[in-house]
């Protein structure tokens, strides 16, 4: 089977990512959440450390329910800072209950993350056809014009180059290359 030129073939978190994950649109609030944070602990690191310490942010962060993590406590979210099997990044971990809190809001106004959302791409999704992921652009105006609206609403970690990345993964933008055989 032939998958994008990203993938790295040696890993298999990422071949089962790519497989079954990215690029398929998805409508679940919670799911989008855990990508949305995930994607915001990328930032200056790795895809590669992301994924290999995803199971361990599920732990941490209750499996991304929205509600309870929302209401973590300072001292939760220190006791974070010193977790191994994480990124131990400040700013990153008392985001992510920030993020939960604006996440909620967004909920509250448009009956569902997912109704947001999916309302910047008409309810479908992109299909570019892509020919070498590497020629391809890091954000576009969509995923600009979207940072913009989510850093208003009052969430952070979400430049443009991350939500793109975000839009990808939930399939709001398929960007598997042409010969891919995932798309």
């Amino acid at each position: 089977m032939k998958r994008c030129s990203w993938v790295k073939e040696s890993n298999p978190l990422y071949v089962t990512y790519h497989d079954t994950e990215w690029g398929k649109p998805l409508h679940d609030d919670q799911a989008l959440f855990e990508l949305l944070c995930l994607e915001t602990y990328q930032a200056g690191l790795s895809w590669e450390t992301i994924l290999n310490k995803r199971v361990s942010f599920n732990q941490a962060f209750y499996d991304y329910d929205v509600a309870k993590v929302a209401q973590m406590s300072d001292d939760e979210l220190e006791a974070l800072l010193q977790n191994p099997a994480i990124v131990r990044n400040r700013r990153k971990i008392y985001v992510t209950r920030s993020n939960a809190q604006v996440f909620m809001k967004v909920q509250e106004a448009f009956g569902s993350f997912d109704a947001y959302l999916w309302s910047w791409v008409g309810n479908t999704p992109i299909v570019n056809d892509v020919e070498d992921y590497a020629t391809f652009p890091a954000s576009t105006s969509l995923s600009e014009e979207l940072s913009k609206d989510l850093k208003k609403r009052g969430f952070k970690f979400v430049g443009p180059v991350c939500v793109y990345s975000f839009l990808q993964a939930a399939g709001l933008v398929n960007d598997h290359e042409v010969d891919c055989d995932f798309k």
